[in-house]
């Protein structure tokens, strides 16, 4: 993951604090002076928080203040995204922004802010891959024997996603449109692969297109299996 300068975070950060009684330059060379939260719009253990927390530390490492993961998860990071919005413009309340946020802006009729009005980008830290695993217990060891097993079994087959408006539901519905497969969407709160693997039974996990962090970091090798590698947003 390619980090931002520190003066390049400053930078960013400044411009998009409404400060107009101090100098803006001043601001950016004083900041931060307290703790700063980096509010995740899902739960700890998946790849978004993994992401917050490997930023977080680097920015406490180089700028002398604690960096906090604040997890607020739930309707697709727009709890989090509202949170932000609703807390002063200050640069001290950052939020963790995916492709999730803007698929949120087409997927939901009345939320109560505006993303791109409400909130300013600061600075790109990452751009990740997913992956297109399966439970071991599927009898598919590649994509071309899966969209098989799923036109064999259609409305059979779970498509497991990390909530409505993720991507990883975004890619499965892509998915199901591109292959002619019918799979039932089973949104979770939490983008963690355990919230998957553990509470699902083993014989009904059919599908899953999930962050390669999450992937990597929840899982062993013998409970998933990786079909494809590479979709991405």
């Amino acid at each position: 993951m390619k980090l931002p300068h520190r003066r390049q975070f400053l930078h960013l950060a400044a411009g998009a604090a409404a400060l107009p009684a101090v100098s803006r330059f001043a601001w950016a060379q004083a900041y931060p002076t307290r703790p700063v939260r980096i509010v995740v719009g899902f739960p700890p253990g998946g790849g978004a928080d993994i992401t917050a927390r490997l930023i977080g530390q680097w920015l406490s490492e180089r700028l002398g203040q604690p960096f906090i993961i604040d997890n607020r998860p739930g309707a697709g990071s727009n709890i989090a995204t509202e949170a932000v919005v609703r807390a002063a413009p200050d640069g001290y309340s950052l939020l963790l922004v995916g492709s999730y946020n803007a698929i949120n802006a087409t997927l939901y009729d009345r939320l109560n802010f505006n993303f791109i009005r409400d909130i300013a980008p600061v600075a790109g830290i990452e751009r990740e891959p997913h992956v297109m695993v399966v439970n071991p217990s599927v009898p598919a060891k590649t994509v071309p024997e899966f969209i098989a097993y799923a036109k064999a079994n259609p409305g059979k087959v779970t498509m497991a996603s990390g909530g409505m408006g993720t991507p990883s539901h975004v890619f499965g519905e892509l998915f199901k449109m591109m292959a002619g497969v019918d799979m039932v969407h089973a949104p979770y709160r939490s983008r963690s692969l355990p919230a998957l693997i553990y509470s699902i039974d083993a014989t009904v996990v059919g599908k899953m297109i999930w962050r390669v962090a999450a992937v990597t970091a929840s899982a062993r090798g013998d409970e998933v299996f990786e079909l494809v590698h590479g979709l991405g947003l």
